[in-house]
């Protein structure tokens, strides 16, 4: 008899929990916009590669498919990474399943995955998150069942499922280093002498290379990216705040993983599945070495809410079903206010509403931005807004150029939200490509430009305005609850000095 036919109640609790995730993500999905990184992860799908100066290109290849298949609406765009946020609870299903979980524990399990704000709000937009969370917790999967069976398939499958991994984000390397450490750590340390993990390792280091190789031919962007990215933010990173988030990052949720981590240490009956226990601890000591950011560990925690669902039905088994189930809905109940704070599941005036009356009543934290100020939606909400209304002016500003001059002008944008709002809107409102030399679109960028007119898209052109003789204030972004409020479209023209020779230091220092 199969694995499915003799757990067919438990599987198809997991496919009822799945299907909720994804309805979930589905109906909210359209409310607001774009996010701005999905603007740019759009944007690479112009410009295939193995390689870019944030990410590996797996991203690249989802954006592009949901363009060529799916449409380039803000529903279309994000219903792959449904799809794998979904995914990502059925492989928790399956692994609570695996290790002898039943029923309760499946629902204990996957409810909390559904409910959890962690998973909520990094599990629908266009960004590599979903996919690496996703990897992870097939690697954990394939892993414990190559402990369970022997059987060398699994290693083989594993090599595969790190290095798609690998082409989706480089955390996949904490991650296996991670379990690496807790398997050697673990009784079950002999399953690395099998010869199966070379041809493993090869599998993944095959599916890796042309990546490592485009790092290597372009001066390891990834190396400036990840020192810009310590200096602006990863510094401010302490060790203490990382820890509490950790506690509180999936809200009343928390009690299930931390029952699930306890368990593994301590429990008799599925000691061999301590390693689990043991990766996690080496993830977040990983990540607080290298001031990493909590939402990097959240592939880790899959594998701890199997175990919390196991742990929760050990503790609860002997009270009657009614009460044990209303145990569980009284516990995950208070992660439900948290829903419009972490997805767009209401209209966005209800959503406004929503975080006034939270924040009258002391409950600011989801509203505080990264200035620490408290403002009246998300900064992930205000992410969402503005950007078709830049593309309108920008168009304005193209058409006060004189048709036969058109083809003189340069549209630069100031970031890659900017940038990456033009590429995409820039054929509904027949605009010109942009021009930008922030994040991955400083690569594509041309050795020079035109000159003769440039709309200027930023919320500062003081170093580039006086090199010009005219400057036209088109419009700015008047939306009051977008994040790019106030930043201005303007057409400069009449040009007094060589600009090309700014542009190109300029693209220089963000190549070099």
């Amino acid at each position: 008899m199969s694995f499915y036919q003799r757990n067919a109640k438990e599987i198809q609790v997991v496919l009822f929990f799945s299907f909720l995730k994804l309805v979930l993500h589905l109906v909210s999905n359209s409310n607001f916009g774009f996010h701005r990184d999905e603007l740019l992860y759009m944007a690479m799908s112009e410009h295939i590669d193995w390689g870019y100066k944030e990410v590996p290109p797996f991203i690249a290849g989802i954006s592009w498919f949901s363009y060529a298949f799916l449409g380039d609406s803000v529903f279309a765009m994000r219903i792959l990474p449904s799809i794998a946020s979904a995914l990502i609870v059925f492989i928790t299903g399956l692994l609570v399943i695996s290790m002898n979980g039943k029923r309760f524990s499946v629902i204990v399990a996957c409810g909390a995955m559904v409910i959890s704000p962690s998973f909520l709000a990094s599990g629908y937009l266009l960004q590599p998150v979903v996919f690496d969370q996703l990897f992870w917790v097939i690697t954990a999967y394939l892993l414990l069942k190559h402990i369970q069976t022997r059987k060398t398939s699994y290693v083989y499958l594993l090599g595969l499922t790190v290095g798609v991994g690998m082409l989706t984000k480089y955390t996949m390397a904490f991650f296996i280093l991670s379990l690496i450490v807790g398997v050697l750590i673990s009784p079950q340390r002999r399953i690395l002498l099998n010869k199966s993990w070379i041809v493993a390792f090869l599998i993944a280091f095959v599916i890796f290379l042309p990546n490592l190789i485009w790092q290597i031919t372009h001066d390891l962007p990834v190396v400036s990216h990840m020192k810009e990215l310590k200096e602006t933010q990863l510094d401010y990173i302490d060790p203490l705040k990382f820890l509490v988030q950790l506690l509180i990052i999936h809200a009343s949720a928390s009690v299930i993983w931390l029952s699930g981590l306890i368990y593994l240490f301590f429990t008799k009956s599925n000691k061999r599945y301590i390693f689990m226990a043991y990766s996690f601890i080496v993830v977040v000591v990983l990540l607080l070495a290298l001031n990493g950011k909590v939402y990097y560990s959240f592939g880790a925690f899959p594998m701890l809410f199997a175990a919390g669902g196991i742990c929760l039905h050990k503790v609860l088994g002997s009270i009657v079903a009614p009460f044990r189930y209303a145990a569980v809905c009284l516990l995950l109940a208070p992660s439900l206010l948290l829903v419009p704070t972490v997805i767009p599941i209401l209209p966005f005036a209800s959503t406004l509403r929503f975080f006034e009356f939270t924040t009258d009543r002391g409950l600011e934290f989801p509203v505080k931005w990264e200035d620490q100020k408290t403002h009246a939606t998300t900064q992930d909400y205000a992410d969402m807004l503005g950007w078709e209304e830049i593309a309108k002016h920008a168009k304005a500003a193209y058409q006060k150029i004189p048709k036969e001059e058109r083809s003189k002008t340069t549209l630069i944008a100031g970031n890659y939200g900017l940038a990456g709002a033009i590429q995409h809107y820039g054929e509904k409102y027949d605009l010109p490509d942009p021009v930008s030399l922030s994040s991955s679109f400083a690569l594509w960028s041309p050795d020079s430009i035109e000159t003769k007119y440039i709309i200027m898209i930023d919320d500062d052109i003081d170093k580039i305005a006086g090199a010009f003789g005219s400057k036209v204030d088109i419009g700015k972004v008047e939306n009051p609850y977008a994040r790019e409020k106030d930043t201005g479209i303007y057409l400069l023209s009449e040009p007094l000095i060589d600009v090309n020779n700014f542009y190109k230091t300029e693209r220089s220092k963000e190549l070099n």
